[in-house]
């Protein structure tokens, strides 16, 4: 009897010799497949990113699509754009020229940032020359309205942009006075503008405490040309940054309307409570959206 355990007991304990070493040969094979799969992915020649992005004129009837080639990211990945199925801030197609104004929803949006990081071209992206109204420039600040139909109701977004310029201290309180939502914005490729970003906030919250703030990182097309290791470092900053501020970050680019027309349609869900998931992106090469 004794001998029959003793072997039972042998046997069991080769067994379990075994399965341990068959453990460890797998994830040894894991980390080694893993350090392949970057090896080989950094040999292999960049292929070309097409980037979807929705039409300046897509209205609540039917949503358009185009693809745009842009240069490859250091990755390699396929990214997705803009794209979105609806129309929570469709450009206004109602006719509602026998009606008054009196039936807008006026909403003031600001937008801050240091010079030379893309505010204008981001604004000018959204608001679109068909769509949207001439601008009204000033010492300091830049505004642009667009009126938008939002399941029959009518929103006029006025968005004042203050220049990084030496007058932007005294156009912060006109800017920021009454707005809904707050974009503090600077450009992915200087890490300069990010730091900055920090001074605009405090400015501007010392005049409104209650707007939503949102950051966003401009020319991701040039970003992504920038070695990943880079893209990673700085990409956790700003994710750092949005954290610290509360803030939703995303990487946009007006170039090729990436995330542009998201961003608005997030502030709009955000301030009528509409239903629309937002999904969160943190792959590096990627246009980044975290909340």
């Amino acid at each position: 009897m004794r001998k029959r355990l003793l072997l039972c007991y042998r046997r069991m304990f080769k067994l379990n010799k075994k399965r341990k070493i068959i453990c460890k040969v797998l994830v040894l094979q894991k980390y080694v497949r893993s350090f392949w799969n970057q090896l080989v992915g950094c040999c292999i020649g960049y292929k070309s990113i097409k980037y979807r992005k929705l039409s300046s004129d897509h209205s609540s009837s039917s949503t358009t699509t185009t693809t745009t080639t842009i240069p490859p990211s250091p990755s390699g990945r396929a990214v997705s754009g803009s794209g979105f199925s609806g129309s929570l801030t469709a450009p206004c197609c109602c006719d509602h020229s026998n009606e008054s104004l009196e039936d807008l929803v006026a909403l003031k949006i600001c937008i801050l940032g240091d010079n030379q990081i893309g505010k204008t071209s981001f604004l000018t992206k959204y608001v679109g020359k068909e769509t949207g109204e001439e601008s009204c420039s000033t010492t300091g600040l830049n505004q642009m309205d667009k009126i938008l139909c939002v399941k029959g109701a009518r929103i006029s977004y006025s968005m004042w942009e203050v220049q990084g310029d030496v007058s932007a201290s005294t156009q912060i309180p006109t800017a920021c006075k009454d707005s809904v939502a707050m974009l503090f914005m600077f450009d992915l490729t200087s890490r300069r503008t990010l730091k900055s970003v920090i001074s605009w906030y405090q400015q501007a919250r010392q005049w409104n405490q209650t707007a939503i703030p949102v950051l966003i990182g401009t020319k991701f097309d040039d970003f992504v040309q920038l070695p990943l290791d880079l893209q990673w470092t700085i990409a956790n900053q700003a994710r750092a940054y949005a954290k610290a501020l509360n803030a939703t970050l995303f990487f946009s680019s007006a170039t090729y309307n990436i995330n542009v027309n998201k961003i608005f349609k997030f502030i709009t869900a955000k301030l009528f409570n509409l239903p629309w998931t937002m999904e969160r992106n943190l792959t590096i090469g990627e246009p980044i959206i975290d909340f």
